[in-house]
């Protein structure tokens, strides 16, 4: 049996359920008895909601495949109805104060259980010391954090008087108040009206008329900037804002250390709090602000801003219709509600499709009601786990074989099977044959996603016996096609789309709080998984487009080599960090017959991680890696750090057993007698200095590093206690 004692108020919990359609994850709260009665709670559900269940327990395993094995029947339990590992990936604070500040606006109802819940989760995130908030839920303490947190907890009732919120206020002005918030708190105070848009820098929606050909057209930026800053640009272009209420007059006397009516704007635009400060401005972001600024003061000659804003406000419809309103993530999704709500009213069709969209991204927790990251993790966590079944010879065990045929079901639904309409047209890229991260309906093809659809689809359809046959050949050579299409010159390979725009527009980065924002970039985790991709699929169709894959490879296996630094490490850009990317470089590496006996890179690699291996066996690594770009140990060995080095090692095929023995040790050390794993540290991150959690991690690569030590060893060690 599982607790989980929580003693700060709450609903009941017993009272949450979780909806389930083809990936799409909804919390929904029930209060009518009949219906409490008709829809039980599920394990899913009380595990995520920290309530005790029945599970069976397990004697201590005695070798690596019983406890793969024990961790798997675990695993499986929180397997949806529909196929996928249902999970959040929350960790980031920036996102609930989007979500309740463009319900705030839009005068939206917030239900009292998201209410309840949502000041739950926050006070249990404020950090323990100063009581603020940070960029994350394990960052320190930053205006950002606390201001945008405060915001929200006094929106949903919580008193000023509060103690929590006199601690987080003293916080606050101690940092200097909220003048000195990153731009892009700047932004929703603006929309909130207790901040002026005058205290912000400009966020022209004119850049969209520009040619395409112009190396700073919005279009050339990263997805995910272009997509905040095409909606951002649209309200500011008309400097849209709330109408003053009791509380935000309120709020314009408790954020700021003097009087609002004082506070200089124009200075403001330049203010950063220091405690909050990643990316400074560049000279030239400098220049192009003071010109900009000169620009916002000229009357709207010819109309140009109005024509900016319909071409800005299509763009946005686009958006909202090839996604079903859903968008790619919570920040652009609530600053389009916004535009929606301002341009066609709150009783239009489509504002009343945008606000049901918002369910997607909220998700219960032991600790209260989160924002995700994305809509989900569903297709990344369920195609990883697949693999691992499939790698590890798991999936041929028959107690597993139900649990398998799902997971294929799911990413059969997954796969795009057409393109977003008029793509090109909306700076898009085809998807047809594509998969995202999380749904279908997300609509964003990733191209390390589509390359783990690929081989788990190849793995189930072509290896096992007992699968359906789901996914045709044709389909999966559409997938093929669209990864041949996205190699960058320089051999490999990015997250969404290839690069677009040039290196210099990361001196116009005016996101201050983080970094390689601007323009897509190669990485080693995404390069090495489409090259895993490409030879999977060649050795079961070696005909199609063969000559296209070699040359692809060839050259995507340069950019690994000429990417890996002098001391043997390759910089992870998406989990922590290099043991993350050292995995997945290594895989690809021996993909190609590169191993530790016959290669000077893995032999490089594999000394690299050794010498980082913790006197307990394992690996754990802190989120400050990613930020400083150098390994910085955690204090303690974390269970995932240790799964992804472990699985690069027996990718090198790393000679001394007994190292890797050890770390295997501390993963059985750490398992519990359910099979599962406890939480630990934070494991992923994004644009270098955002962690963001996978929860489901801590099972997926545990199991997946025991089961192929266990496969590659015929596990010939006994373990026990004293070992």
């Amino acid at each position: 049996m599982r607790e989980i004692d929580i003693n700060t108020e709450r609903t009941d919990l017993e009272k949450w359920r979780l909806k389930v359609e083809n990936g799409r994850q909804m919390w929904y709260y029930l209060e009518n008895e009949d219906e409490i009665k008709n829809w039980p709670q599920s394990i899913v559900e009380k595990y995520w909601l920290g309530l005790p269940f029945q599970t069976e327990e397990f004697i201590k395993p005695t070798n690596a495949l019983e406890a793969a094995k024990n961790g798997f029947k675990f695993f499986k339990q929180l397997q949806t109805e529909d196929g996928h590992w249902a999970g959040d990936c929350g960790g980031p604070l920036f996102l609930l104060p989007g979500i309740v500040l463009s319900m705030y606006i839009t005068q939206i109802p917030i239900p009292e259980s998201w209410r309840v819940e949502i000041i739950r989760y926050l006070f249990n995130r404020a950090h323990p010391v100063d009581g603020g908030w940070g960029l994350h839920i394990e960052h320190h303490s930053t205006v950002f954090g606390t201001t945008m947190n405060y915001v929200v907890l006094r929106i949903l009732g919580v008193d000023a008087d509060h103690p929590a919120m006199v601690k987080a206020r003293s916080t606050l002005h101690k940092f200097g108040g909220a003048v000195g918030i990153p731009s892009w708190g700047k932004f929703w105070l603006s929309c909130l009206n207790v901040y002026d848009w005058e205290g912000i820098n400009p966020v022209p929606p004119e850049l969209w008329l520009l040619p395409y050909f112009f190396p700073i057209h919005p279009a050339r930026y990263w997805i995910h900037t272009r997509v905040i800053y095409l909606p951002m640009g649209y309200i500011y272009g008309q400097r849209l804002s709330a109408e003053e209420t009791p509380l935000i007059l309120q709020l314009r006397q408790e954020l700021f250390t003097q009087n609002y009516e004082t506070i200089n704007w124009a200075k403001a635009r330049g203010n950063v709090a220091e405690v909050d400060l990643y990316a400074p401005y560049s000279k030239l972001l400098k220049v192009c602000n003071f010109f900009l600024s000169l620009y916002e003061k000229i009357p709207n000659i010819f109309g140009i801003r109005d024509i900016a804003l319909e071409e800005s406000y299509e763009l946005i419809q686009y958006e909202d219709m090839n996604t079903d309103y859903l968008d790619i993530a919570p920040v652009s999704k609530c600053i389009h509600i916004l535009c929606t709500y301002y341009k066609e009213g709150p009783n239009s069709n489509a504002f009343k499709l945008s606000k049901e969209r918002l369910i997607d991204y909220l998700w219960m927790t032991s600790d209260g009601m989160l924002s995700s990251g994305t809509n989900g993790t569903q297709l990344w966590d369920t195609a990883l786990m697949s693999l691992a079944l499939i790698d590890t010879g798991l999936a041929e065990d028959p107690t597993f074989h139900e649990s398998s045929i799902q997971a294929l079901k799911f990413i059969d639904y997954s796969q795009f099977k057409k393109n977003p309409e008029n793509y090109s047209r909306r700076y898009r890229e085809p998807t047809k044959g594509g998969w995202g991260f999380s749904t279908l309906d997300q609509g964003y093809f990733v191209t390390d996603c589509t390359s783990i659809g690929i081989k788990s689809t190849l793995g189930f359809q072509n290896k096992l016996s007992y699968t359906p046959k789901l996914i045709s050949k044709e389909r999966v050579c559409q997938a093929i096609d669209l990864l041949l299409n996205t190699q960058n010159n320089g051999g490999g390979f990015a997250s969404y789309e290839k690069i677009r725009g040039p290196s210099f527009l990361e001196w116009i980065n005016p996101a201050e709080v983080f970094g390689n924002i601007m323009i897509e970039y190669d990485y080693p985790e995404c390069t090495s998984c489409v090259i895993t991709a490409l030879v999977t699929f060649s050795k079961h169709y070696p005909d199609y487009r063969a000559e296209e894959i070699k040359k692809t490879c060839e050259k995507a296996i340069k950019y690994i080599h000429d990417s890996q630094r002098n001391d043997g490490s390759w910089v992870g850009s998406w989990a922590i960090c290099f043991t993350y990317a050292a995995m997945f470089a290594m895989e690809c590496l021996a993909s190609f017959g590169e191993t530790y006996e016959n290669s000077e890179s893995v032999r490089k690699g594999c000394k690299f991680l050794i010498s980082k291996q913790k006197n307990d066996g394992g690996w754990g690594e802190s989120f400050k890696s990613c930020e400083l770009s150098e390994y910085i140990q955690h204090e303690e060995s974390q269970v995932v750090n240790t799964s992804w080095a472990l699985l690069a090692l027996m990718h090198a095929e790393y000679p001394n057993e007994r190292d890797i023995r050890c770390g295997i040790q501390l993963l059985m050390s750490r398992q519990l007698s359910t099979g599962e794993w406890k939480q630990e540290a934070i494991e992923g991150i994004f644009n270098k200095t955002c962690a963001i959690s996978y929860p489901n991690y801590k099972f997926i690569f545990p199991i997946w590093a025991l089961g192929k030590y266990a496969k590659i060893y015929n596990d010939p060690i006994i373990f026990t206690s004293g070992n």
